[in-house]
C-alpha cells in the first residue's frame, strides 16, 4: 500500500514568502501614516469619506 503525501513548503521559502509581505504591509502602513491627511481629504472631497 503506497500513500502519496503532498510536499510542505520548506521553511526557507515561507519565511521569505512571509517576510516579503511583512514588507509590503509596513510600506503600506508608513505610505498610510505620510499620507493619511491628503488621502482623507480627497476622501472628504469626494463625499465618502465616512466609509472610513
Amino acid at each position: 500500500m503506497r500513500t502519496d503525501t503532498k510536499k510542505s513548503l520548506s521553511p526557507l521559502v515561507l519565511t521569505l514568502l512571509t517576510g516579503a509581505l511583512a514588507l509590503v504591509f509596513l510600506f503600506a502602513f508608513q505610505g498610510w501614516i505620510a499620507h493619511g491627511p491628503d488621502i482623507f481629504l480627497s476622501l472628504a472631497q469626494a463625499g465618502i469619506s465616512w466609509c472610513f
